[in-house]
């Protein structure tokens, strides 16, 4: 029976199996992925990220969720540049293609990831609520006390609902605790639950916080798994460029997975 070397990773308890598929070639089915991200039966995971060779960047990352889907993924993307270079690539400077397009990320001295992210272009409003994409379709939900929310509940509701049913969303909860400062809890689709960090997420979140009208801005961001932080620039109220999501990104262990 085949076995592959895997690489558990985690970013604010984002976490991912990773895999380093730039030896030999790995193909998983929908089922390997939902068999590896079962936290009863398997190794556990909110997914799964394959390190891939690219001809003229550092590498290609293909990031499924824990259902097979595939989607961009912000902590994903800082872990994936963690895990290259713990792979061999010994720099502190990344290009890489994700499924939204190229990257790039650096390594800072105090070992946190920060990955560009892609420019917004657009903010559609919703009654008070919002939605936006930032490598992913999010729905943003302002909210005066966090603990009070059923996230899996209200989460689960809005990403089913008629709007959403079809291609699913991401649902954030964000309450301000300050000028510069939110907590965001996260229902994300593909996990079908609440996680404990969300990259594409926070980064959304972060952007309808904004608290200057034009310039740079940097928002601190309080999640369950950890703390991260935002910085970008607002050219207008649905324009933003120069997005970094940036914090910790950690090895936890290496194992070995039968392939069913």
């Amino acid at each position: 029976m085949q076995s592959i070397t895997f690489y558990k990773y985690q970013g604010t308890g984002n976490d991912f199996i990773m895999i380093d598929g730039r030896i030999q070639e790995i193909n998983l089915s929908n089922k390997n992925i939902q068999d590896f991200c079962n936290r009863r039966f398997g190794i556990g995971a909110d997914g799964v990220i394959i390190l891939k060779n690219h001809p003229t960047l550092d590498f290609e990352m293909d990031y499924y969720n824990a259902d097979g889907s595939q989607s961009m993924c912000g902590n994903g993307g800082r872990c994936a540049v963690q895990f290259a270079r713990h792979m061999g690539l010994l720099k502190n400077e990344f290009h890489f293609l994700a499924i939204d397009g190229e990257h790039l990320a650096t390594i800072e001295e105090n070992e946190w990831v920060h990955l560009k992210m892609k420019d917004v272009n657009g903010v559609k409003s919703i009654n008070n609520d919002y939605e936006l994409n930032t490598g992913s379709p999010h729905y943003i939900k302002l909210v005066a006390q966090l603990d009070n929310i059923n996230v899996v509940k209200e989460g689960r509701a809005i990403r089913n609902s008629e709007s959403y049913e079809q291609e699913g969303i991401n649902v954030n909860f964000v309450q301000t605790i300050n000028d510069t400062s939110i907590f965001v809890r996260t229902y994300e689709r593909g996990v079908e639950d609440e996680t404990l960090s969300c990259g594409t997420g926070v980064t959304a979140a972060s952007l309808i916080s904004a608290h200057n009208d034009r310039g740079f801005n940097r928002i601190e961001v309080e999640t369950l798994g950890g703390k991260l932080a935002v910085e970008f620039d607002r050219i207008s109220e649905e324009h933003f460029n120069n997005i970094w999501l940036c914090g910790p990104a950690t090895f936890v262990y290496k194992g070995e997975k039968a392939l069913a």
